[in-house]
């Protein structure tokens, strides 16, 4: 049974923005054996220059379903939001259900019936691993990776971190900031 967490930012969640949330996603349990007992977290936020923005967020058993959008059309945002969602459904559902029958499930997590059988095919290719590189982490603090990550045009930078002498990761965010993962 999904269960609904929807708030907003700048916005007055309604009756009717709650109840086409709800429909849009309700749509996804046709993928699953049985209807997982799932929080549903949605985050509606509307800027200044009018765009609204769309995030959903769904811890399952065996993954995590997430997208966002932003548009100028709240409701428009939705749909989307319900299309990628059921794109990764389907993109993930052949490698899970593999895995859970390894670790001796008795069903599959997701539903067959709804879904072509050809196209987990096609999209496995996709987590082909196509090079590796092995490399020494140098000891450096966070302000350093970030400089080392710019110079080398990447979107994140692993390092030891000087001071902890744990791996840690600095990537750029889409806002154009940076992030810091530290490792335990």
């Amino acid at each position: 049974m999904l269960k609904y967490n929807i708030r907003g930012e700048n916005i007055e969640v309604t009756e009717p923005i709650r109840n086409y949330v709800e429909k849009k996603i309700d749509k996804l349990e046709r993928y699953f054996t049985e209807v997982p007992d799932a929080n549903v977290h949605v985050n509606l936020k509307v800027y200044s220059d009018k765009n609204a923005k769309v995030e959903v967020t769904i811890p399952l058993p065996n993954l995590v379903l997430r997208a966002e959008e932003t548009s100028g059309d709240l409701y428009a945002s939705i749909d989307l939001i319900a299309d990628k969602l059921e794109r990764q459904i389907r993109k993930h559902k052949t490698k899970v259900n593999r895995k859970m029958r390894d670790k001796g499930a008795q069903q599959d997590f997701f539903a067959f019936g709804e879904i072509s059988e050809s196209a987990p095919d096609e999209n496995e290719s996709d987590l082909e691993i196509v090079r590796t590189k092995q490399f020494d982490l140098k000891p450096m603090d966070s302000e350093e990776a970030v400089l080392q990550m710019n110079l080398l045009g990447h979107s994140f930078y692993v390092y030891t971190d000087a001071e902890s002498d744990g791996t840690n990761i600095v990537y750029r965010r889409k806002d154009g900031k940076y992030g810091l993962i530290e490792t335990n």
